[in-house]
């Protein structure tokens, strides 16, 4: 039998007000170490869905102390995301990747009967095709994304953020002069400057956490367990004959998602 969203959904959702500040959203997403939240008023009634990447809109980590005093201002409602994207949680899985891959989402809200119930997101798909993909099914070569964004340790983290902003990613790889990999800079990484800001000075070197790399012969199925573990939804692709040489590429949550809608994927019989 196929299994459907709420086989695989979080049940239960994690919400603010459409007053929360800036900042307050940043405090929620990272003691509940999720990646978003739903915006709900005072019935309950949920009005949009804000995410770290949000945070990092209209470059609120600009220098300028205007510019920064007046992102401060803002509330979860300003820059939510609405509608909320949403599945019934009735819906064959495949169904569900199917709106995932059209809409480009990270996240879907779950209902059953247009009742709110739980949430079913990228990580919850990686973490189920790890137990779904075969032992010498297709490897990170065959469907990592060969472009990536790469930044200098010198480089000023408003300008990371720009550039990840602009770009639509959620992470700048960190390289030296010579493309070794230095680390990597995410939303998360960030968000505890919407509090305190960036200073002019601050380069991503200071903010950057440790690379996971992946060789590129390695399995989806080794691919996901990693990214699984370390909660991580992006690796750095490398040959590990030549681990120091410039990274190859880079797999996501969405390579992944994006090979489970494939007609002859599992997902998909």
């Amino acid at each position: 039998m196929s299994k459907l969203v709420k086989d695989l959904m979080h049940p239960g959702i994690i919400t603010c007000k459409p007053t929360a500040s800036l900042g307050q959203v940043a405090v929620l997403l990272n003691q509940h170490r999720v990646h978003a939240l739903f915006v709900a008023d005072r019935d309950g009634r949920l009005t949009g869905v804000i995410s770290d990447f949000d945070l990092m809109a209209g470059e609120w980590l600009s220098s300028d102390s205007e510019s920064l005093a007046v992102m401060r201002n803002l509330t979860a409602a300003d820059l939510m995301t609405h509608p909320v994207d949403s599945v019934e949680a009735n819906i064959p899985l495949a169904d569900a990747v199917n709106h995932f891959i059209e809409k480009g989402v990270s996240r879907l809200l779950v209902t059953d009967h247009e009742k709110p119930v739980g949430i079913i997101s990228l990580s919850d798909f990686v973490a189920s095709i790890a137990n779904e993909i075969k032992s010498r099914r297709e490897t990170v070569g065959d469907v990592m994304s060969h472009a990536i964004l790469v930044c200098r340790g010198k480089t000023p983290v408003a300008s990371a953020a720009r550039a990840m902003t602009s770009s639509g990613w959620r992470a700048v790889l960190v390289v030296d002069i010579k493309g070794k990999i230095l680390g990597v800079v995410s939303g998360h990484d960030l968000l505890r400057f919407v509090k305190e800001g960036a200073g002019e000075n601050l380069i991503v070197r200071d903010v950057m956490h440790p690379a996971l790399t992946i060789d590129i012969h390695a399995s989806l199925r080794e691919a996901a367990d990693m990214m699984i573990q370390n909660h991580h939804h992006r690796l750095v692709v490398v040959d590990k004959e030549d681990p120091d040489a410039f990274p190859l590429g880079a797999i996501s949550t969405f390579d992944i998602v994006a090979e489970m809608a494939r007609p002859d994927s599992v997902w998909q019989k």
